[in-house]
């Protein structure tokens, strides 16, 4: 595995390099272009400056997260052609820049979903919280509490650009079916393989967050089923997995590290998140120590490890400890506990496994 940590750049992060660059074995920044709109292209010149920054450090750029996806490709848009060419122009400039995978979602309107950004755990942390009975409520109510929590940084799939015409998005989105959004996503797909293919990118999609429709609004990457769906019909090595154990681990019906262990070959990114169910249907994310959350960490990693797993991982969501002020469950914290847990365990099974690396 190559251990990575997701950065958001100089300015937008409570979080330094200098700090990355003091937690045991992260040699990868995932990062991206943050004040891009969906749709625009990303010039050379601007992610010359993100290499300039990593470089001083020493970190690799290889994982992206995210080119986020313009709402005319998923919805079939008139101008879905347009933005289509301008994802590959901008893939192309990644290319140039040694960028491997791209992580990217294809959620309708909304990014990940939670309903408190600082929920207080019995240990006197705090982390993200979905509240079932909150997603009955107005979409508004929801998406003006995240905007006006964020701590002055950018959240990624809840830019207040996009969310300043919600009304209108439900509109756009209440005309497409589950089943055509599948369609507009193959489509997508479709086209971007040739150059995916010839620039060596992986276009790792990351499940929806949570898996599960909300609002009206279709997932469609929310089981084992739907993940056998899109590897089939774009059966190409470069059509990829973001595999979270989060995101669908929030269903407590999908068995992750059966899904890792059947699909190991097509991730290309992992995201090691751990959840603690509610019998209401609630979920809190918790530590990433296995006995704190449901999803069975260990047994992910064992899957992984056995799997021979190569590709790019990250600690995701972490608690708010130690009185850290940062971005909601993007702290440095609880994830540089969470990757020196993963680092054990993978130290461990290598020495149980005989060296296996």
């Amino acid at each position: 595995m190559k251990m990575s940590f997701r950065w958001y750049g100089e300015g937008n992060d409570s979080v330094s390099l200098a700090d990355i660059k003091q937690i045991p074995n992260v040699t990868e920044i995932v990062w991206a272009l943050h004040s891009k709109q969906p749709g625009e292209i990303w010039e050379n010149d601007e992610i010359a400056a993100v290499k300039a920054q990593l470089d001083e450090y020493g970190f690799g750029m290889s994982v992206v997260e995210s080119v986020n996806v313009h709402d005319d490709i998923k919805t079939a848009g008139k101008n879905r052609d347009l933005y289509i060419e301008n994802y590959i122009k901008t893939l192309r400039n990644l290319s140039k820049f040694g960028v491997k995978v791209v992580c990217y979602n294809f959620m309708p309107v909304f990014d990940w979903t939670r309903t408190d950004l600082f929920h207080p755990l019995p240990d006197g942390s705090t982390a993200l919280y979905y509240e079932k009975s909150k997603i009955k409520q107005d979409p508004s109510e929801m998406a003006e509490y995240i905007l006006t929590n964020t701590k002055g940084y950018t959240m990624p799939g809840w830019e207040s650009e996009r969310l300043a015409h919600l009304k209108e998005l439900f509109e756009v989105y209440s005309h497409v079916s589950k089943e055509q959004l599948w369609e507009n996503l193959f489509y997508f797909l479709r086209a971007l393989m040739p150059v995916c293919n010839e620039c060596g990118i992986k276009m790792a999609i990351h499940p929806d967050d949570p898996p599960w429709d909300i609002f009206g609004l279709p997932r469609l990457i929310i089981d084992e089923a739907s993940i056998e769906r899109l590897l089939t019909a774009v059966d190409d090595p470069c059509n990829a997995l973001t595999l979270c154990s989060g995101s669908l681990g929030a269903n407590p019906d999908n068995d992750i590290p059966h899904i890792v262990r059947r699909f190991c070959d097509r991730i290309a990114f992992a995201h090691i998140r751990n959840v603690k169910h509610y019998d209401n249907g609630d979920f809190s994310e918790v530590s990433h120590r296995d006995a704190d959350g449901d999803v069975g960490i260990i047994d992910i990693i064992r899957a992984y490890h056995d799997g021979g797993f190569d590709g790019y991982i990250r600690p995701d969501h972490g608690r708010h400890i130690w009185n850290e002020k940062c971005r909601p469950g993007y702290g440095l914290y609880d994830r540089a506990l969470g990757i020196m847990y993963i680092n054990g365990a993978w130290e461990m099974l290598d020495r149980l496994d005989g060296g296996k690396k």
